[in-house]
């Protein structure tokens, strides 16, 4: 189920690929809410794909595990100042699983990384960049494996990287939507190699 270079992770600008990724998204009750938000969202804003959509926008999220399952890939967000899990705009690209592995890649200086296309967990969530005002990110989070042995670099969007284990996450503040994707993901992960 996980891919890497799979021909479904070509770049999509068809609204409706993105619709379909989160209908099919397997989430949790407390997440439902959270699906029906996004889908009403896109439902009345054409332009959801862009930043240009000034209310909100879709993202790409990725719980990336290493290969064993034991830790979660967390980086200290640099405008936002709060560890996070990689992730990013869509930037026209209604492909979501394609732009969590996108993200995760840029973000974490890992090759070859493998994404599950089922979406584990759907957030939405206002952010307050700096330079920009709060709006709101409408977040589909899929799992994603690193390979063996792989040593997250980072980059200028992160002051800090690292693979956190399963029984230190409690230490890094996250937000109960985080905290529940974590938790969803490391469960298909588990169900995916079992």
């Amino acid at each position: 189920m996980l891919r890497a270079n799979h021909s479904d992770l070509v770049a999509s600008s068809d609204l409706a690929d993105a619709v379909e990724t989160l209908r099919a998204a397997e989430v949790d009750p407390d997440a439902e809410r959270h699906r029906r938000t996004i889908l009403d969202f896109v439902t009345s804003h054409d332009d959801v794909l862009h930043r240009s959509c000034l209310e909100g926008h879709l993202t790409g999220s990725a719980l990336v595990v290493d290969a064993p399952g034991e830790h979660v890939l967390l980086l200290f967000h640099t405008k936002l100042q709060r560890w996070l899990q990689p992730g990013g705009h869509c930037d026209g690209d209604a492909n979501l699983a394609a732009v969590a592995l996108r993200e995760a890649t840029e973000e974490s200086g890992i090759e070859d990384l493998a994404v599950d296309p089922v979406a584990v967990d759907l957030d939405v969530h206002e952010v307050a960049p700096p330079t920009e005002g709060p709006h709101l990110h409408l977040d589909a989070r899929f799992l994603v494996v690193a390979p063996p042995g792989a040593q997250p670099q980072g980059n200028h969007e992160s002051e800090a990287i690292r693979w956190v284990p399963r029984s230190a996450l409690a230490d890094y503040d996250l937000d109960a939507g985080t905290i529940r994707m974590v938790r969803h993901g490391l469960a298909r992960r588990g169900r995916l190699t079992a």
